[in-house]
């Protein structure tokens, strides 16, 4: 996380009164300043509420819960759980299950110790060997109620980064390899199949070209690659590969049949000589994808049904499912191509970080350089 001095803005799903402005109803279409105390370092999404962690180590929640937690460096929210990552006894860390409706007062669901790297060897099988990264699921999918289990990995696979979607994961090793494992009905493994996978699996297409992370959506998947490109995969259903999607041609269609000024602009991507562009639902292997300008992409992260990515000079980027405003382009309208957020040009904000709930998106922006 940068040092400058910024803040935190959301937009998308709010019906359940999350950390964002008052917005339309359940919908906030524009990016709104999160209404959270603290100096904030992290946002965590679930459906119905949001975790909220300051640098001072405490952790708020909004939405239909609340409660505070001191001593915290990160959170994972899912509907029936909220997973801390706390400082332990003897200056360790600790994982801690909560109910979110309790507040967070008496005692954990269950705490779990992680052990730090250099005692791993002197550890019983059943401790956690995950060190600082616990193996939890982003906001698309659920936490377990019950206490974490170890199952070793391969020795050649030191992980840095693990995802989860509703469905599947995917692993950023030490060595910028990617794996996936889970279900793939969606193609979202990235193997060139619909078949599920028991055992983590390298994803051949992008082999040989180091990856700098990972995001997984519901059941779609994204990596960039160490030079900024972008490679993405899985389910199209609502154009969060941006690549074209039928639900959002019938959606054009629909609207232009409604439209009597054809001032509504058409958004769904097609052929260059005018013809309908083929519909994709499924792209199964990991497919380039190029944003406007050339621009180089340094993060992304993904909702249910939507994606997005900051570029290396500062610029958001949205695609996919727009119903409740998540993709921030001031409307509710879906899109199956990268559009730029012109929320943060046009205040001179430059984005930093991008963390995406189911339905809703947060972002960390600063104020660029005059």
């Amino acid at each position: 996380m940068a040092e400058e001095a910024g803040a935190w803005f959301g937009f998308g799903f709010c019906g359940f009164g999350q950390a964002l402005g008052s917005g339309r109803g359940c919908q906030v279409w524009s990016p709104e300043p999160l209404q959270a105390g603290g100096d904030l370092c992290r946002v965590r999404a679930s459906w119905s509420y949001t975790a909220c962690v300051t640098r001072e180590g405490c952790v708020e929640l909004s939405g239909s819960v609340s409660g505070v937690a001191d001593g915290c460096r990160d959170a994972w929210a899912s509907e029936g759980l909220l997973v801390l990552l706390r400082s332990g006894p003897n200056s360790g860390m600790e994982l801690q299950a909560w109910v979110p409706h309790s507040a967070l007062h008496g005692e954990p669901l269950w705490t779990q110790r992680l052990v730090p790297e250099a005692e791993q060897e002197d550890e019983s099988s059943s401790e956690v060997q995950a060190g600082l990264l616990p193996l939890l699921p982003s906001a698309c999918a659920y936490v377990s109620p019950q206490p974490p289990f170890c199952r070793a990995l391969a020795p050649e696979l030191r992980a840095r980064q693990l995802e989860l979607g509703a469905e599947h994961a995917l692993l950023l090793c030490a060595g910028g390899q990617v794996f996936s494992w889970g279900g793939g009905r969606h193609g979202q493994l990235g193997h060139g199949t619909l078949e599920a996978e028991l055992e983590p699996r390298p994803v051949e297409a992008v082999q040989g070209l180091p990856m700098a992370e990972v995001a997984a959506g519901g059941w779609h998947s994204v990596c960039l690659s160490e030079m900024g490109d972008i490679y993405i995969w899985g389910w199209n259903e609502s154009g969060q590969l941006a690549l074209p999607a039928r639900s959002l041609a019938e959606d054009e269609e629909e609207a232009t049949e409604l439209s009597e000024d054809g001032s509504r602009a058409k958004r769904t991507a097609g052929a260059e000589d005018g013809a309908p562009a083929p519909f994709i639902a499924v792209q199964p292997f990991p497919a380039l994808l190029d944003l406007p300008l050339g621009s180089d992409a340094v993060s992304a992260s993904c909702g249910s049904r939507h994606t997005a990515v900051v570029t290396r000079t500062g610029e958001l980027y949205t695609w996919g499912w727009g119903k409740y405003g998540q993709l921030g382009h001031q409307d509710l309208t879906s899109v199956d191509r990268p559009c730029r957020v012109e929320y943060f040009v046009e205040r001179q904000l430059h984005v930093k970080a991008v963390t995406c709930g189911p339905w809703n998106t947060y972002v960390y922006a600063v104020k660029g350089e005059s």
